[in-house]
C-alpha cells in the first residue's frame, strides 16, 4: 500500500515537469545570447483564449503504473489479473487527463497593426504581472526568432 501512495503523491511532480510556459517574458536556452529581429505595432484587440495542455505520454504511464499497482491489490488470481488490466487502462486514461488539465493556461489573442499597416495575430500564455498585462492600444514589440513568435510592451 505504501509503494501506491508514493506513486500517487509523486504524480503531481511528474506532471509539473511537463508544465511550459508560454508567455513574453520566457525564453529558452537556445534563443539566449542570440539576434532576435523585431517590429513595433500597435495592439488593435486583445481576446482571452485558452492554451491547452500538453499530452505527452507521462501523464499516461504514471496513471498506468499507479492504477495497475492499485488493481493488482484487489484480489488474488484471475480476478486480480484483470483487476490489474481494468485498473491500468483506467489509470491511464485519468493520468492522461490530469497531465493535460495540469498544464493546460489562460492566454490571450492579440491583433496587432504593424507600424507597415499590415496586420498580424499572435498567441501567448497571460501574462501573470498585471503590470506588464498587454491592452488594446499598447504599443508593442513583436520578436521573431527562429519560428518563435513573442509579443512585449515596447
Amino acid at each position: 500500500m505504501s509503494k501506491i501512495f508514493i506513486l500517487l503523491l509523486s504524480a503531481p511532480f511528474i506532471l509539473a515537469a511537463c508544465a511550459s510556459d508560454k508567455g513574453g517574458d520566457v525564453y529558452t536556452r537556445d534563443q539566449v545570447r542570440q539576434v532576435q529581429h523585431f517590429k513595433v505595432g500597435t495592439v488593435e484587440s486583445v481576446r482571452k483564449v485558452r492554451i491547452e495542455g500538453t499530452q505527452s505520454q507521462i501523464g499516461a504511464t504514471a496513471g498506468t503504473v499507479v492504477g495497475g499497482i492499485a488493481g493488482s491489490g484487489a484480489s488474488q488470481g484471475k480476478t486480480g489479473q484483470v483487476a490489474s488490466v481494468l485498473g491500468a487502462v483506467v489509470g491511464g486514461m485519468v493520468g492522461a487527463a490530469a497531465e493535460e488539465g495540469y498544464t493546460r493556461e489562460d492566454g490571450i489573442e492579440m491583433a496587432i497593426k504593424l507600424e507597415d499597416n499590415s496586420y498580424i495575430s499572435v498567441v501567448q500564455a497571460a501574462n501573470k504581472n498585471e503590470a506588464e498585462e498587454i491592452k488594446a492600444g499598447d504599443k508593442v514589440r513583436v520578436i521573431e526568432s527562429d519560428g518563435v513568435t513573442r509579443v512585449v510592451k515596447f
